[in-house]
C-alpha cells in the first residue's frame, strides 16, 4: 500500500464538503470513519475523476447513505468486481473529487481517508 492521504478531517459537519486532491496511485481504498451522529443525519460520498485540465468531472463511484457511526470502506480498482455503492471496477485519474452531500443539517462526525494500492 502507498500514498496515505487525509481528505476530510474528523469534525462535526452539517452541511456538504468538497475536496480535491491528486491521485498518485490507479486504485484504492476510501475509509470513512464516523463517530458521532445526533438526530438523523444522513451524508452521501461521491468519488469523482477530474479531466487533465481540470474543467469537467465524473462519477467513479457514489456511497450509500450513512445515518450512524462506524467505519464504511469504499473501494476502486479495475480487477474488483464492481457492486453498488461499495465498488467500483475503474481507473482513479491523477486527481479526484470527493463530495460528501449532507441530506439536512442534522450533524454527524466523520473523517475520511484515501489509500493507494498497487
Amino acid at each position: 500500500m502507498k500514498n496515505n492521504q487525509t481528505i476530510f478531517t474528523s469534525a462535526a459537519r452539517t452541511a456538504t464538503t468538497t475536496a480535491t486532491i491528486p491521485c498518485p496511485s490507479m486504485a484504492g481504498l476510501f475509509f470513512i470513519n464516523c463517530t458521532a451522529a445526533s438526530l438523523t443525519p444522513s451524508v452521501v460520498f461521491t468519488i469523482a475523476g477530474v479531466s487533465p485540465n481540470g474543467s469537467a468531472e465524473y462519477t467513479i463511484l457514489t456511497s450509500a447513505a450513512i445515518t450512524g457511526t462506524g467505519l464504511t470502506v469504499l473501494r476502486v480498482h479495475p480487477e474488483f468486481t464492481a457492486a453498488a455503492n461499495t465498488v467500483a471496477k475503474d481507473i482513479l485519474p491523477a486527481a479526484i473529487k470527493v463530495t460528501a452531500t449532507h441530506a439536512d443539517t442534522d450533524s454527524i462526525t466523520y473523517s475520511m481517508a484515501f489509500v493507494g494500492v498497487d
